[in-house]
């Protein structure tokens, strides 16, 4: 029984080390795909576009790229949201699960479908503030707490018309900024399985 119960918590933090790098390579995969499909068109301005501009399927030649991107970043960060993050913050594991579905629907969904898209990106940005908000409470995380105060001033900024430029710029402070809590928070998993 003893050598059964140490293969278990054996193989349990295996797994939980294999799933954490999904944590890592979700943001990443959608910080390389977006910025990647930037530098292939010479068109994109941050001064009027959005980042959804690059997935519309017949206007952009790179939407395949993009939204391919996407859809894996959404991917990785589910399977890390349902295994890893899960043993490691409970409540945000759900909130960033309904993150990561919801990207899934902004590539699914790109601009091509209108006000579909509209709402899936409208939520998508909603829920994942929500997934940081709830994360810096659940573990008292200092830079979950930085990531949300950037990621919806930049909404607010942007809303109230303080800076001019196209979504994008809110679009892509608040990726970034929640992206950092999100990796983190994987290493911190790898760290202590």
């Amino acid at each position: 029984m003893n050598n059964y119960s140490e293969y278990t918590v054996k193989m349990i933090t295996m797994n939980t080390r294999k799933y954490s790098l999904f944590g890592i390579l979700g943001p990443l995969a959608a910080i390389f795909f977006i910025g990647l499909s930037i530098t292939l068109s010479p068109w994109f301005s941050w001064h009027y576009n959005a980042l959804s501009d690059l997935g519309h399927a017949v206007r952009s030649e790179v939407a395949q790229l993009f939204n391919f991107g996407l859809l894996m970043a959404g991917f990785f960060t589910t399977i890390y949201s349902i295994t890893a993050l899960k043993n490691h913050a409970k409540y945000t594991s759900f909130c960033l699960l309904t993150s990561a579905l919801l990207l899934q629907l902004v590539a699914t969904f790109d601009e091509v479908y209108g006000f579909l898209h509209f709402l899936a990106s409208i939520f998508f940005f909603i829920s994942l503030n929500f997934a940081t908000l709830i994360y810096a409470v659940e573990r008292k995380s200092k830079i979950a707490t930085m990531a949300f105060m950037i990621s919806f001033g930049s909404w607010v900024l942007y809303l109230a018309g303080i800076y001019q430029s196209g979504i994008a710029v809110p679009e892509i402070i608040s990726s970034l900024a929640t992206s950092s809590w999100i990796i983190l928070s994987a290493m911190h998993t790898l760290d202590k399985s």
